[in-house]
């Protein structure tokens, strides 16, 4: 049974190899017994399909040798600088705001650190004054290695990269304590949980331990203002990026002695415009150049934000070039991010099919051919909608989409009057399958009465509505890695994906639907967190 279960879960490990069972038990022999019965028999025939080959395992006393060597390896190691641990908590509320440190050492060493604070404080504000005076004590007993353990999950994954830093105040805290965790050789950070990092259980352990070490120290501190500098972290951003000395040279013609002779030509492709460097390009306008933290949330927000559709890493170079931002990384940049998105590495799919011709369909001009296709049936959402219907612009790719509790012929007529007529005017050509919905006679009186022309696809020609197919593709795999398993959420996910799916450039047109239907880009959020000199007028209107 244990070995059925492996082959169904690693199929295709199975199925492609040939693969070796280590085993003591006479599984091969048992298998070719012919008075087998019942579901023997049937997995048998399931390991037949197999290329199984059972081999004895070796003798375990061979190995205790070489197994005892290994257990005793890292005790024979002497280490000259060991890990000390750091336990930080604090907290903020109507009475007081104050914070614990607790720092374990080697040698059963335990020095705590109580923090008062005479001004007010938030609890992450608190958290972070904990972590920042458990790391000077730390530097003050120079210490190289050192494990931190908090239990504010957000301070935790905040200086893990985890989660995102948007307060102004904590991003201070935030690029305060990454210089101070520079000056560690080794440093970790990890989240516990609250009942094993409270006040009391610091204190208690110190009691507890006053029988087991004789160095022990309590130190108690008050905290008259926050230990940041505010003018000081507001320069971090700005103080070692790539920015900085094509900024100086420009302004005052001076830089380092080793790239005197190549930043005359490299400058020659930037301009300053008030405070921000913009870099020239031939093809296309102004690009305004971002910092490595604010790169960090363009791409983020262009891969999985609102307008984001977990494309592919040359599809989120170009957005990132059509939106207006430009930093020398840019591909190497979205290539790591889509390599670690976990949503793509799940949901996306894999093509085996080999590489054939493309079947080119010709529109003379925008929203005069449209493909329709129906979706469905899907998880049970919103007002029991189980049924999407999808509408595709074979010219600007532009997709109009309409959920349904069910499809019929007076649904399918008003969504082409509401979707497709209303808004984009008559078109000439719908094309759409042989199903019921599409070829009903009420349906038909209505487009020969806005002379219309309905085609229906055959079988034999499927690739007549590959537009609808491939909308319809589209649309199911961005609400696969934004939904993931809640998958009853679609209805209200669909209108961002719709909107996502219009401002993306299209391999075939190489610009996005917003564009080729009304002329201009759209305006996405990542130009509102880094405006670019055309839209700082709208934005403040």
């Amino acid at each position: 049974m244990a070995l059925i279960i492996t082959t169904r879960r690693m199929r295709m490990y199975f199925q492609n190899h040939r693969n070796i069972v280590q085993t003591n038990y006479p599984i091969m022999k048992i298998l070719a017994k012919l008075d087998l019965a019942g579901r023997m028999i049937s997995w048998t025939i399931e390991l037949s399909e197999f290329h199984i080959q059972y081999q004895p395992r070796g003798a375990i006393k061979s190995q205790a040798l070489a197994n005892f060597a290994v257990e005793l390896t890292p005790f024979l190691t002497k280490d000259d600088h060991p890990s000390w641990i750091l336990h930080v908590d604090g907290s903020s509320n109507e009475r007081s705001c104050d914070a614990e440190v607790v720092l374990e050492g080697p040698g059963e060493i335990v020095i705590e650190q109580a923090l008062k604070f005479d001004f007010r404080t938030s609890n992450n504000q608190a958290e972070y004054e904990a972590l920042i005076a458990g790391l000077h004590l730390a530097q003050e007993l120079e210490i190289t290695r050192l494990i931190c353990k908090s239990d504010s999950r957000l301070v935790i994954g905040q200086l893990n990269d985890e989660y995102e830093v948007r307060e102004s105040l904590l991003q201070q805290y935030y690029h305060f304590v990454k210089q101070l965790m520079n000056t560690f050789s080794e440093i970790s950070l990890q989240h516990v949980r609250r009942d094993h990092n409270t006040r009391a259980d610091a204190l208690s352990r110190l009691a507890t331990t006053k029988n087991k070490g004789i160095h022990q120290s309590v130190i108690y501190v008050t905290l008259a203002r926050p230990s940041i500098d505010l003018q000081e972290c507001l320069m971090i951003d700005s103080e070692s990026t790539w920015i900085t000395p094509i900024k100086e040279y420009l302004l005052n013609g001076t830089c380092s002695p080793r790239s005197d002779k190549t930043m005359k030509q490299k400058t020659a492709r930037f301009i300053l415009i008030g405070d921000d460097l913009y870099r020239r390009g031939y093809t296309r306008p102004l690009l305004k150049c971002l910092t490595p933290d604010q790169a960090s949330y363009v791409v983020r927000e262009l891969h999985e934000g609102i307008c984001g559709t977990h494309s592919g890493a040359c599809t989120m170079a170009a957005k990132v070039f059509r939106a207006g931002y430009y930093w020398p990384t840019v591909q190497g940049d979205c290539t790591d991010f889509v390599c670690k998105c976990l949503k793509c590495q799940e949901f996306g799919t894999l093509s085996h099919q080999k590489p054939k011709e493309l079947h080119y369909m010709f529109s003379p001009w925008p929203f005069v051919q449209w493909g329709m296709d129906i979706i469905g049936p899907c998880a049970p959402s919103k007002g029991q909608c189980k049924f999407l219907l999808v509408g595709i612009d074979y010219f600007t790719k532009w997709i109009e989409a309409e959920p349904h509790t069910v499809i019929t012929a007076r649904n399918v007529q008003n969504f082409v009057w509401k979707n497709i007529v209303c808004r984009f005017g008559l078109p000439q050509i719908i094309i759409t399958d042989n199903g019921r919905q599409f070829t009903d006679r009420t349906l038909a009186e209505f487009y020969a009465k806005l002379h219309i022309k309905h085609i229906a696809s055959s079988v034999e020609h499927p690739q007549t509505n590959g537009w609808a197919e491939a909308a319809n593709k589209a649309i199911l795999n961005e609400l696969k890695k934004r939904l993931g398993p809640t998958k009853g959420n679609w209805t209200e996910e669909l209108l961002e994906v719709l909107w996502a799916y219009r401002c993306t450039p299209q391999t075939t047109t190489q610009e996005t639907p917003y564009s080729l239907t009304y002329g201009t880009e759209a305006m996405i959020p990542s130009k509102l967190e880094n405006p670019i000199s055309a839209v700082e007028p709208l934005i403040f209107i």
